[in-house]
């Protein structure tokens, strides 16, 4: 087993849970804000759904040169855009992460704005940190803008409010 194999393993499996919050995103308050310094909910939505196969882009090659003109989050116009987008985005993120050797998963990856370098590690780490763990950190975010939007929130890694697996 390769070190893409098991975050392959680990990405399939949090693809479900992804999956099943995502589909409980309603298309009629993809607008709607928390705070006003805050993602929209189409924002959110589309910036979780995309995330595996942006980062997965990233660790494909050695350096990551962005300009520093910043990153703006485009907003979903629909659910259907948010799950085709999440589709898109894992099978993007396994075709990559299935290309990687233990060797390049090791090698260094480096992260620049305008040629000045602000990180380096190897690539597992950045698959680690930048493609799951926030993956992760966003999702919990979607959970509570769902819980403020009243949706039922399902269950994560355990029951919800309004969810329970196990019982």
């Amino acid at each position: 087993m390769t070190l893409a194999d098991t975050f392959l393993m680990e990405l399939d499996q949090e693809a479900k849970t992804t999956r099943r919050v995502l589909e409980r995103v309603p298309g009629d308050k993809l607008a709607w804000k928390p705070h006003p310094k805050s993602y929209s909910l189409g924002q959110l939505a589309l910036h979780i759904a995309a995330m595996p196969g942006v980062i997965a882009g990233f660790v494909s090659g050695p350096v990551l040169d962005m300009s520093s003109g910043g990153f703006a989050q485009d907003e979903a116009k629909s659910t259907a855009q948010v799950l085709s987008a999440l589709d898109e985005g894992l099978a993007k993120a396994r075709d990559v992460l299935k290309s990687l050797d233990d060797a390049t998963m090791m090698s260094s990856w480096s992260f620049k704005v305008d040629g000045k370098t602000l990180m380096s590690m190897p690539r597992m780490a950045v698959v680690r940190t930048l493609m799951l763990n926030h993956w992760y950190h966003h999702r919990g975010q979607m959970s509570v803008y769902l819980r403020e939007l009243n949706v039922p929130v399902p269950a994560i890694y355990g029951p919800s409010a309004d969810e329970n697996p196990f019982g």
